[in-house]
């Protein structure tokens, strides 16, 4: 993952937050995905960035145009 500070990603939710750790569900919370397979397109940003590296094995990342 490259950090380009503009454009849009696109991050679906494909894994549970079942079991996991509180901030890793307090992330995809964060993200605007609490529910399987919800998508959101976000801001391509630093922060938004360090949420998703978080939270990488589950979510599915694409790039935006």
């Amino acid at each position: 993952m490259t950090t380009t500070g503009t454009g849009r990603v696109r991050v679906t939710q494909i894994g549970s937050p079942i079991g996991r750790k509180r901030v890793q569900r307090q992330t995809l919370i964060g993200l605007g995905l609490n529910k399987m397979h919800r998508t959101r397109e976000l801001e391509d940003t630093p922060a938004v960035r360090g949420m998703i590296d978080r939270v990488k094995h589950l979510v599915r990342l694409e790039e935006s145009a």
